[in-house]
């Protein structure tokens, strides 16, 4: 008799930490580097998420080359962005709320869009 009493709860619990996960997902955004500027000044193109459009620059012109690049943001978390990731080469990655800041970067300068968003590149 409790074991009847105790199902529905456990089927709500499955439930609810099935719609959880569902929700990070929602939180995966698809981009691009498309400027990889000297010392991490770095400009990322969002190519595919429902990123509020308040947070990344419409249109951006690199002052460099003359290229005008849409829907892009500069690089907020530049201590954990990986190397390994090159011009031209599409990743996922969420928003991180709290990047960490304890690196040596060094401060010569490439233009980059106003607007910068620190993130964390995932596998999908």
């Amino acid at each position: 008799m409790k074991i009847l009493f105790c199902i529905p709860f456990i089927a709500l619990l499955v439930i609810s930490s099935r719609n959880c996960g569902g929700g990070k997902q929602n939180n995966l955004y698809k981009g691009r580097l498309e400027v990889k500027g000297i010392c991490m000044n770095y400009t990322i193109k969002l190519l595919e998420g429902n990123l509020d459009t308040s947070l990344v620059v419409k249109e951006w012109k690199d002052e460099v080359t003359g290229k005008t690049h849409n829907n892009v943001f500069a690089l907020g978390s530049v201590c954990t962005f990986p190397s390994t990731i090159n011009e031209g080469d599409e990743f996922y990655f969420s928003l991180d709320p709290s990047p960490a800041t304890n690196c040596s970067v060094c401060l010569a300068y490439y233009p980059k869009p106003p607007k910068k968003l620190a993130i964390k590149v995932v596998n999908k």
